[in-house]
């Protein structure tokens, strides 16, 4: 059963994971730590959210992730993310990593890979020029088509004829739906394989993940005992928590980073 986020009386399995003794917290970005914009690339972390972050990375056995279906080189613009962060980056749904003191990890794309993908981009475009409030998103190993500037029968109408167009040139690539946006991507890595591979790098006591959209789900559903996913905003969930805004989070992240400045005192 999820529950939802009361501030004023926090959720018993928060304050029992904010007092673990080593915590991964994973975060999707768009719609958790940004509120979801019309123009991709002018989402931002929210400053609560920001400030309570910054407060986390500093403490001991703490470590911080962002966990987006965002290439890698977008997520950092986004994100404001310096050579120096100590927030750990999981891009392209998990294909791609960034880790302080040690940059970025990941597999090289092929020139195969690379002449198909800008191949497949090329009709994308061609198709878009019929849908000119749809947004096309380039990506490392795909491309990302955008709605949220569009009708919703404007969307539905450009995501149909992508889908037509890419039939015969897609064989092998994962197609994803989420809140306004269709994705398809030579890679097969969803946000569950982040969830495993944080878990193995850093052997937590515990992972918390929050997420705003189906995507997301398979990094709740990657979560085990002990762990604690949260869904921000409506839809099924497989969370055990729920919060309504990123506002919210910014709130769960701050009795969080309270708790475990005291556990380090």
């Amino acid at each position: 059963m999820t529950r939802t986020w009361n501030p004023a009386d926090p959720d018993a399995a928060l304050l029992t994971l904010a007092r673990t003794e080593r915590l991964v917290i994973a975060l999707d970005f768009d719609g958790t730590v940004s509120e979801l914009v019309a123009e991709p690339m002018a989402a931002r972390a929210i400053p609560e959210t920001a400030a309570a972050l910054g407060a986390l990375t500093v403490l001991p056995d703490t470590i911080v992730a962002f966990v987006s279906g965002r290439s890698l080189g977008d997520l950092r613009v986004i994100s404001e993310h310096a050579d120096d962060s100590q927030i750990v980056l999981a891009g392209s749904h998990g294909a791609q990593y960034w880790y302080p003191g040690e940059g970025e990890r990941g597999p090289i794309e092929t020139v195969e890979e690379r002449e198909r993908r800008e191949e497949v981009g090329r009709i994308v475009r061609s198709v878009l020029t019929e849908h000119p409030d749809v947004h096309f998103e380039p990506k490392t190993f795909g491309v990302g088509i955008h709605g949220r500037r569009a009708s919703l029968s404007a969307e539905r109408a450009a995501f149909a004829a992508v889908d037509a167009a890419l039939a015969a040139h897609t064989d092998g690539w994962r197609r994803r739906e989420g809140d306004r946006i269709l994705e398809y991507a030579s890679r097969s890595e969803g946000k569950d394989a982040a969830i495993a591979t944080l878990r193995a790098r850093y052997q937590p006591t515990a992972i918390l993940f929050a997420g705003d959209d189906v995507t997301d789900e398979d990094a709740i559903r990657a979560l085990g005992p002990g762990d604690l996913g949260i869904r921000v905003g409506e839809g099924e969930t497989a969370a055990t928590l729920r919060v309504d805004s990123p506002q919210q989070i910014a709130q769960v992240l701050s009795v969080i980073a309270h708790e475990r400045a005291a556990m380090a005192q």
